[in-house]
C-alpha cells in the first residue's frame, strides 16, 4: 500500500479537507480545500510531496474556499476537478453571500469529473461516484486500498446532507446513499465533509434518518 491519508480539520464551519499521497511518486492530492489551507499545503512541502490536483466532492464555498492559501502556499496552482453539474454553483460562489462569507475570484476547474468514473495515482486508483440530492454534482471519492471513502456532505455520522440548499433533492440523496453509499464494502470507513468518521456497516444499522 503506497497510499497515505491525512486529514485536517479547518475553518470556522469545521471543515474536514484531506490530503492524500501517494508516497511511492511523492505525488499528492488535495480534497475539499476549506478555510486555512495553507496548513496543507505546509504538509505537503514537509514531506517532500508535490499537490498534483484539487479534487472537490462539491461546489459549496466551505469546500473550496481555501484554494487561494493553499496555492499562495505551494507557490503554484494545481488543476481543480469538479463535476460539471455542479459549475453554475461554483461560478455564483457557492452560496457564500447566503451565510455571510465573501470569496475571492477563484479560478474555473480544468477537469470535469463527470466524465471519469476513476482518477489514478500512480498505480493506486480512485474511484469516482456521482452521489447528487445535496447539490447537483456531487461525487464521492472511494479508496479500495484504504477501505476508505471520502463522502463530502452527502452522509454524516448519524446524519445526512441538507438538501433546502439551490439544487438540493431529498429523494435523490436518499438514493445517492442507498445505491451508492451503501453499496460500498460494509467495512467501508466513511470520511464526510464535516464531523467525525464513520462507517457503511454502522450507519446501516444506526443512522435514524434511513
Amino acid at each position: 500500500m503506497t497510499l497515505l491519508l491525512k486529514h485536517f480539520i479547518l475553518g470556522s464551519l469545521q471543515n474536514n479537507t484531506f490530503l492524500l499521497a501517494n508516497e511511492a511518486t511523492r505525488e499528492a492530492l488535495v480534497v475539499d480545500p476549506a478555510e486555512g489551507s495553507a496548513l496543507v499545503a505546509d504538509e505537503a512541502t514537509r514531506n517532500g510531496w508535490k499537490v498534483t490536483a484539487v479534487l472537490l466532492t462539491h461546489a459549496h464555498f466551505d469546500h473550496f474556499i481555501g484554494f487561494p492559501s493553499l496555492c499562495t502556499a505551494l507557490s503554484y496552482q494545481p488543476p481543480i476537478y469538479l463535476h460539471e453539474s455542479d459549475l453554475p454553483l461554483y461560478v455564483n460562489g457557492g452560496g457564500a453571500r447566503q451565510f455571510g462569507f465573501t470569496i475571492p475570484t477563484m479560478p474555473l476547474p480544468t477537469q470535469d469529473l463527470s466524465s471519469k468514473s476513476a482518477l489514478n495515482t500512480g498505480e493506486e486508483i480512485i474511484q469516482v461516484f456521482h452521489t447528487p440530492g445535496h447539490s447537483p454534482g456531487h461525487v464521492i471519492f472511494y479508496l479500495p486500498s484504504l477501505a476508505t471513502a471520502l463522502v463530502g456532505d452527502v452522509i454524516f455520522y448519524r446524519g445526512i446532507g441538507r438538501t433546502d440548499l439551490p439544487g438540493g433533492d431529498y429523494d435523490q440523496l436518499l438514493g445517492s446513499i442507498k445505491n451508492v453509499v451503501f453499496k460500498l464494502p460494509d467495512q467501508t470507513i466513511l470520511f464526510p465533509g464535516h464531523g467525525p468518521e464513520t462507517s457503511v456497516a454502522s450507519e446501516q444499522k444506526e443512522n435514524p434518518f434511513l
